[in-house]
């Protein structure tokens, strides 16, 4: 299976995405949309779209998606089975005040 992520570095979405992978230990490419301007473009031009997380599975497209959104596509459609693991982060929530605090002093914004 291949999995491309297009994620911020600090961002409750994101850390969702990431937290449903690291409970079913899928690996994926993780990429950086907000220090990297072509990153960013390509996921734009893949998804048709400017909101993240966007997560492609096997050549499939999930726009602006959570973590909770990501496992329900990949439960429907058998790409893993159910498991009673925690995620270690909340798979459904936006990013704190300091997650946006964080994004602001340490990343370089182009958009």
């Amino acid at each position: 299976m291949k999995v491309i992520a297009w994620l911020k570095p600090y961002c409750g979405w994101s850390n969702g995405v990431r937290a449903i992978f690291k409970k079913y230990n899928i690996e994926f490419e993780d990429r950086d949309i907000i220090n990297n301007p072509e990153i960013y473009a390509e996921m734009v031009e893949k998804s048709g779209q400017t909101l993240s997380p966007c997560v492609e599975i096997d050549g499939v497209m999930l726009a602006d998606v959570s973590g909770e959104e990501v496992e329900n596509y990949m439960l429907s459609n058998q790409i893993v089975e159910p498991s009673s693991a925690e995620a270690d982060v909340p798979t459904n929530a936006p990013c704190t005040d300091e997650e946006h605090e964080r994004m602001a002093s340490k990343t370089m914004r182009f958009f």
